[in-house]
């Protein structure tokens, strides 16, 4: 039985600048992701959007890894998300499990796969997080407009969470090939099944689905909020005209009184 446990450890990693400090083991690589070959079957996948998957690790040398890739990460966690899963090799069919999979004939292309999805699941977990936090936000402004008939946001405040959400949304946006099958899939057609199998378990897709419907949801309240400063402040800004043509009409009546 192999332990395969992935963590959000950052919002991003440099793999870069990772790949050149650090090349023992290296078995792929690209852009967005680095895979290391540690021991016979022991592997650590590195991926751009701020994860670091391991199979067959223990805890020191989980540690000692975390540690060398920490001057590689933006914005580090102080708790880290985490997903773990089951690999039992040698089964008689490939079965796929609540938190475990059984495989026939494993091999390193399989593990490897297997690490990416459980990576993708702890990733979209983060992304969840982030969304539910930004919706707890609108529904507290949403709430008051309810019972208070107005918002208390300032024009600022809502800028800045204005840029918050979009900067989720450009983030999720960048990452979004993670939720695509790799290459290797579309040759294989075990790995293509394995993958399926591992998408369905792990409920990929849904889940993004619902992280979209909540970042829409989001996006649809902030043009409602941004119309109602602009209202606001069309408001008192047609005020102060009126009270400045109000103090220029007084002065003349004034004026005209001190003449006569």
């Amino acid at each position: 039985m192999l332990h395969v446990i992935s963590y959000q450890i950052a919002d991003s990693i440099d793999v870069k600048a990772f790949r050149a400090a650090f090349r023992e083991g290296i078995y792929h690589y690209d852009a967005d992701e680095l895979f290391y070959k540690m021991g016979e079957e022991s592997f650590v996948y590195v991926f751009k959007y701020g994860v670091v998957c391991f199979m067959n690790y223990d805890e020191a040398s989980t540690e000692l890894f975390m540690g060398r890739i920490a001057p590689y990460c933006k914005n580090v966690f102080e708790l880290r998300l985490s997903e773990e899963f089951e690999v039992e090799t040698n089964a008689r069919e490939n079965k796929f499990g609540y938190n475990k999979i059984e495989i026939v004939k494993p091999d390193i292309e399989v593990y490897r796969l297997i690490m990416l999805n459980v990576s993708q699941s702890v990733s979209l977990d983060y992304y969840l997080e982030q969304t539910n936090l930004l919706q707890e936000e609108t529904n507290s402004h949403t709430q008051e407009l309810e019972l208070r008939g107005k918002l208390a946001i300032s024009g600022k405040a809502l800028k800045m969470y204005i840029g918050k959400t979009l900067n989720l949304k450009n983030r999720i946006a960048e990452n979004l090939y993670i939720f695509d099958s790799p290459p290797e899939t579309w040759e294989d057609e075990n790995l293509n099944r394995i993958d399926v199998g591992l998408k369905r378990t792990f409920d990929l897709q849904e889940r993004f689905r619902d992280i979209k419907e909540g970042l829409e949801i989001i996006s649809d309240n902030l043009e409602l909020f941004k119309d109602l400063l602009q209202y606001r402040n069309s408001t008192v800004l047609e005020w102060i005209i009126i009270v400045l043509v109000s103090v220029e009409v007084l002065n003349l009546i004034i004026d005209k009184l001190f003449k006569h």
